[in-house]
């Protein structure tokens, strides 16, 4: 096929991906679950088997696990996630550990050997980046539990990655069980070093980007992708997590007061997006229908079920003990443990490998994530407010555009329709000295305010700010935004 088609039918795919989003988007259905019918359908001309290359599809995969991941953290507020660092790496380890543990011994006490459960459960253990970005981006929930799952989903795709590699070696016979310390302490050193690789070299790269004037504002949302995926590159090489680094060091570029920020985000929401509909239409092409029988759909629900409501809550229950988390939110995370391409993605893994039930494998984890999809992802906002952690307001949304020459900022601020800046005056924004709200955009009419002039839901202001003090002043906005003219008088979360 020569590179004009594959462009041809790349776009094509494309486009009909951004269509079957909104689709899904209206009908309140998860576009992961229509990305994977995109590719079933267009796999079924050839009975299934347009597309049967494992090593080619794990590679594939592994590539835009690596561009959601950087599209993840690059959307990452640190103030958001800080508080939740803990008990997210908790779930991300302990979690995991725990559910492979309870699913395990489930799948075992069910026939299978044990060997081969171990390495169903570690597949199905992690909850999937793609899903959960995708999905709680903008769901209404507190920024505490938000960041609980984002950073779970994060950070726990490092060491099942590695923890499947060990139960694949262990079921095709290359290890045994003696060498499973060992294995443990290897997996250790390996997450330790993508996290340490990638906070060092996030570091690295803000510095570098805050004080490069590139001669375009379009080259730094590139260059920040890039360099995250260096991350990547660079872990692999090293022998340490490159999943590990490519997450820590997105978060840290993402935090580190780059120019252009808000642009930067949008284009690695884009690049994650098409990483999520070629992700998951190849997924659907590498399926074979006619595999999917009436007793691998009943044994995967089965599983689904059992991690749903046994595994995942006691999982969530125990890692977060230490953290003294309330009970609603233990719930909302247990229930919001979303799975979806990670664990198809890891199948690959044994199917590259020649393991001789690789095929029941993938098809268990096929459907058992369509399943869980159907029950879990619709009925996330439903849950939510039954728990009381649903909220009908979002953060006011700021852009930045730096002033080099003067050593400022200029500040793009849009207030919403529920934000709480609407009937506040200009002066009671009570901006640090030397900021200035420079122009106000209403509708049509564009005007420089004055102390007495209210904002409006709907206006966009244009900020100025010394750099030295643009945190305090968008703290200042944000607290605004959240509590209205009395934001001084409030205690965050």
């Amino acid at each position: 096929m020569s590179i004009d088609i594959l462009l041809l039918v790349g776009a094509g795919i494309v486009l009909i991906g951004v269509v079957v989003a909104k689709i899904g988007d209206r009908l309140g259905l998860p576009a992961l679950l229509l990305f994977l019918g995109l590719g079933v359908l267009l796999g079924i001309p050839s009975h299934g088997t347009s597309f049967n290359d494992a090593s080619l599809a794990h590679d594939l995969g592994f590539a835009a696990l690596a561009l959601i991941l950087a599209d993840g953290g690059l959307a990452t507020k640190w103030r958001d996630i800080r508080p939740a660092i803990g008990p997210a790496l908790a779930l991300a380890t302990i979690g995991v550990s725990v559910t492979i543990a309870l699913m395990s011994g489930f799948l075992y006490l069910l026939g299978i050997p044990l060997a081969v459960a171990v390495l169903l459960a570690a597949v199905m253990a992690p909850t999937d980046s793609a899903a959960v970005f995708s999905i709680l981006r903008k769901a209404p929930i507190p920024p505490r539990v938000k960041a609980m799952l984002e950073g779970e989903s994060g950070f726990n795709d490092a060491p099942t990655v590695l923890l499947v590699l060990a139960a694949t070696s262990l079921a095709v016979g290359k290890t045994s069980y003696s060498d499973l310390p060992l294995t443990a302490l290897f997996i250790v050193g390996q997450l330790i070093g993508g996290l340490v690789l990638g906070g060092g070299f996030g570091w690295l790269g803000g510095k570098l980007l805050r004080n490069l004037a590139l001669p375009a504002p379009g080259l730094y949302p590139l260059a920040s992708m890039g360099w995250a995926l260096m991350a990547y590159g660079l872990g692999s090489i090293l022998d340490v997590s490159g999943f590990a680094a490519v997450y820590v060091c997105s978060v840290v570029l993402s935090n580190s007061k780059l120019p252009h920020r808000h642009a930067t985000r949008s284009f690695a929401e884009g690049i994650g997006w098409i990483a999520q509909i070629g992700l998951f239409v190849m997924l659907g092409l590498l399926s074979v229908p006619d595999r999917i029988t009436l007793q691998v759909i009943l044994f995967a629900t089965l599983g689904g079920l059992f991690l749903t409501f046994v595994a995942r809550p006691l999982s969530v229950w125990l890692s977060l003990l230490p953290f003294k988390v309330p009970l609603r939110e233990q719930v909302f995370v247990s229930w919001a443990g979303l799975r979806g391409a990670v664990p198809i993605i890891l199948t690959t893994v044994p199917l590259a490998a020649g393991l001789g039930v690789a095929s029941e494998v993938f098809d268990y984890v096929f459907v058992s994530v369509i399943v869980l999809t159907l029950l879990n992802a619709p009925s996330l906002l439903w849950v939510a407010r039954r728990l009381g952690l649903a909220s009908d307001t979002q953060d006011v949304d700021i852009e930045v555009a730096p002033l080099d020459e003067v050593e400022a900022d200029l500040l793009q601020v849009r207030v919403t329709d529920e934000s709480h800046m609407h009937g506040v005056s200009v002066s009671e924004l009570r901006l640090p000295a030397n900021t200035q709200v420079s122009l106000v955009i209403r509708g049509d009419r564009t005007f420089t305010p004055h102390g007495r002039d209210t904002l409006r839901a709907g206006d966009e202001l244009l900020v100025v700010t010394p750099s030295a003090v643009r945190g305090i002043v968008e703290d200042r906005l944000r607290a605004v935004d959240r509590h209205g003219r009395l934001a001084g008088w409030w205690v965050e979360d």
